[in-house]
Order: C-alpha cells, then structure tokens, then sequence
C-alpha cells in the first residue's frame, strides 16, 4: 500500500518533505561540512594553529573529505529517485521562477503568502541547491588535487588550486549562512529533523508541489481500495473452496 504524503497527525494536516533517506544524506553532509570548515580554519588561521598540534585538525580534515566526498554516491545508493529530483528540480526553471525570483526581496522579509506560486523547490532554493552542487564539485575536485597530487604540481598551479579551494569552501559557508537564515524565519528546521511540515505552511510556500501531492494521494487511495477490494474477494473465493458444505446448507 501506498504511504499519503498529505497526513492528519495530532489534529493538523501535516506534508511529508523529506523522507528518512533524504535527511540521512543531509546529515551527513551538513557533519562533514562544518568538519571541513572548523579544520580547515585551524589550519589556515593563525590565531588557531596551536589546535592543529599532531596534526590532529589535519586528520579531521581528511575524515570529514572522505564523509563529504561519499554525500552523492551515498544519495545514489540509498534514494536514487530523490537524487534525480535535486537535480533535476535544481536546474529547471519556468515562468514562476522568474516571477518569484524579481520578488525575491519580498520572501528575504518574510512574505512568503505575496510570492507566485512555487513547486517542491522555490526558485531561491533552485539557485541554492544548484549552486552548492557546483560548488561542492569545485571543492572536490580542488581538495583532491591537494591531497594527492601536490608534489606533481607547479608553484603556480598549486597556489591556484589553494585559491579556488578557499574560495569554493568561502562561498559554500555564505550559502550555508543564507540556508540557516531562511531555516529560521520560516521555522523549516522540523522538516529536516522529522521529514513533516504543516501542510498549511507547505501551501503558502509550495502550493503547485501541494496539489501535486494531492492528486498522487488521490491515485494512491483509489489504488490501495483495489487492492483491499480484490483481497477481500480472493478471501472470500478462498474461504468458499474450503467450505463446501456451505452451498447446500444455503440452499437446503
């Protein structure tokens, strides 16, 4: 049977933003991240170089690498069909974006009930998400050059690759500090910790996903009465063929 993405819970209606494996990838990779970023600040901060005795921040660093660099096969494995929405949903734009994103100063205030309507991603969190991907490649990429090939690279390469490093980890800590900012004014943090948000807050701010989940949910009911219809009646065939006698004594 199929789960409703539009539930009754405690007396509200409630919608299901994340599911369990989608919280799980976003932990991970929120861990590994602020790792990254609290040891790579000793290293590279004076003022903290003295937490970086045997080599310990280093350490963390690369553990965290490891963490930050499994977040996409990770999502792969264990929810490929949410993989391929982010990404998709990520890069994909129409006219209500473009509306939403000319209005953007009002959703920065708090206004979300002003703006057009939006799908499972505003278009704020279109260009978030796109770009924390790019991004992320961009720190990827740069940190496993630092990590295994320095030796094999030029001077000149070697400070490039230290300045877009520092750079995409700069501009990846600004993202986060804009995705903690609208966490707070609009109260999202229980999305992520339990998966649900109050379904009235979801249609203020996603009224076209909403509808979409409705008319799955609509689907989803029509199919599970089906099924319950065609098993009660392989139940009752079943409990027929074991009774013959219940014919005659019907008929009797």
């Amino acid at each position: 049977m199929s789960t409703l993405m539009i539930q009754e819970r405690d007396g509200e209606k409630v919608v299901l933003r994340y599911r369990r494996t989608q919280r799980y990838v976003h932990f991970v990779l929120a861990t590994s991240f602020t790792l990254l970023l609290l040891s790579g600040l000793i290293l590279l901060w004076e003022p903290l170089g003295f937490l970086a005795a045997w080599s310990i921040s280093r350490w963390i660093h690369r553990v965290a690498a490891i963490g930050f660099l499994a977040v996409p096969i990770l999502y792969l494995v264990l929810d490929r069909r949410g993989a391929r929405e982010l990404v998709y949903e990520s890069f994909k734009y129409d006219k209500d974006d473009w509306a939403w994103a000319k209005n953007v100063y009002r959703y920065f205030m708090g206004h979300a009930r002003e703006m057009p309507p939006q799908g499972r991603l505003n278009a704020g969190q279109k260009l978030h998400h796109g770009a924390v991907i790019l991004v992320s490649a961009l720190t990827a990429v740069t940190g496993i050059l630092l990590w295994f090939f320095v030796g094999s690279m030029s001077a000149a390469g070697l400070a490039w690759t230290v300045v877009l490093h520092d750079a995409a980890m700069l501009i990846l800590t600004l993202l986060l500090i804009g995705h903690l900012y609208f966490t707070y004014v609009y109260k999202a943090l229980s999305g992520m910790t339990t998966g649900w948000v109050e379904e009235v807050d979801a249609r203020v701010e996603h009224p076209k996903w909403v509808a979409e989940l409705e008319e799955e949910d609509a689907r989803a009911l029509t199919e599970n009465s089906l099924d319950a219809n065609d098993g009660t009646e392989a139940m009752n065939e079943t409990h027929a063929a074991g009774d013959p006698g219940t014919d005659r004594k019907g008929t009797a």
